[in-house]
């Protein structure tokens, strides 16, 4: 099974920027919407930026123009680039993805998350 271990985060100040890096233990070529996703303290947690199934990317409004999602199939990769950080963005940046599970009657998706990693942005 696919595993997703999330890195790069830590304490920024305001207006700063961090580079979250989530790896796969396995081939993430095949792995559908992989993206990030932000739990502040008391909160829900939320979508900030994912590849859609088509290969295009999905950003929450809140964080457009600022933050920027990539992959490295040869790496097994995707980073968040975060720049601008605001206080209101600290919170647990989990990574997760959509692994096909391939069987005789058809294919279904697992959904795999990280452990997370927290970003505090202080004022």
């Amino acid at each position: 099974q696919v595993q997703l271990v999330e890195s790069g985060g830590g304490l920024v100040q305001a207006g700063g920027s961090l580079r979250l890096s989530c790896a796969a233990s396995g081939s993430i070529f095949s792995i559908n919407a992989m993206g990030w996703y932000r739990q502040a303290p008391g909160k829900q947690r939320e979508l900030v930026a994912a590849f859609t199934n088509g290969g295009s990317t999905n950003y929450s409004d809140s964080v457009k123009g600022r933050f920027t999602i990539t992959r490295d199939n040869t790496k097994n990769v995707v980073y968040l680039q975060m720049n601008s950080l605001k206080p209101k963005e600290t919170g647990v940046y989990s990574c997760s993805g959509k692994v096909p599970v391939v069987t005789s009657i058809g294919t279904w998706y697992l959904e795999v998350w990280g452990q997370g990693t927290l970003v505090t942005v202080s004022a």
